[in-house]
């Protein structure tokens, strides 16, 4: 089992806004995105998966009961500490420092380390150039074949979108618990979903009625 780095779910920063009038309850759905990254490794054994959605017991039991290993890391919390405590979100991501901090915490694997990753929703709240130096070290950390699996929001005029936790149901269901509200660096289409992912082998979309793209990546 690979050492946790995980963090805690909740926070206060300039990063999101909390919704602080109902407690959070969790929605349960279908996802296509998820059951094609199962798919991918229905038929292997011992990987090592990436999970960016932080510790959590049903990831963890749903991976290990499958035979794998799971690395958590909670991303969102680490955007949180490298640049949401003071200052703008977006300009921080540009402090060489601040952006040399997160990928040291988020990427301190040696390469070809894991077999498959679950991003869920975070990428899409990196700005460039640090967006393309994180999928640059996920080239780097993922082996050749292994696929992963991100969301971006599809609403091109958005000017927030839900931050979620998620937690794997099942192989073809996930429960996503809301823990704020966020705007995205940037709006993602296929196109530029395509250029972002070019030095991958492939690019598959799957675009959902609660207006998450979910994209499949092959390394």
């Amino acid at each position: 089992m690979l050492k946790d780095r995980s963090k805690t779910e909740t926070g206060s920063s300039s990063f999101f806004s909390s919704r602080k009038n109902a407690e959070p309850q969790p929605q349960t759905r279908a996802s296509h995105g998820l059951e094609q990254f199962f798919a991918s490794i229905q038929d292997e054994e011992n990987l090592s998966i990436l999970d960016f959605a932080g510790a959590s017991q049903a990831n963890i039991g749903f991976i290990t009961a499958l035979g794998h290993r799971i690395y958590s890391n909670d991303v969102v919390h680490v955007m949180e500490e490298m640049f949401g405590t003071s200052g703008d979100f977006s300009s921080n991501q540009a402090e060489p420092e601040h952006a040399a901090a997160f990928l040291t915490e988020t990427f301190g694997f040696e390469d070809q380390s894991f077999d498959g990753a679950l991003l869920w929703d975070t990428l899409q709240f990196l700005a460039p150039p640090l967006l393309d130096q994180t999928v640059e070290h996920l080239a780097r950390v993922l082996r050749p074949g292994s696929s992963l699996l991100a969301f971006f929001h599809a609403e091109e005029k958005t000017t927030s979108a839900p931050l979620y936790s998620y937690r794997i149901v099942n192989a073809k269901t996930m429960s996503l618990t809301p823990r704020g509200v966020v705007r995205p660096a940037q709006y993602f289409n296929n196109r530029s979903l395509e250029k972002l992912f070019q030095k991958f082998q492939s690019v598959k979309f799957f675009l959902t009625r609660d207006h998450l793209r979910e994209v499949i990546v092959r390394r």
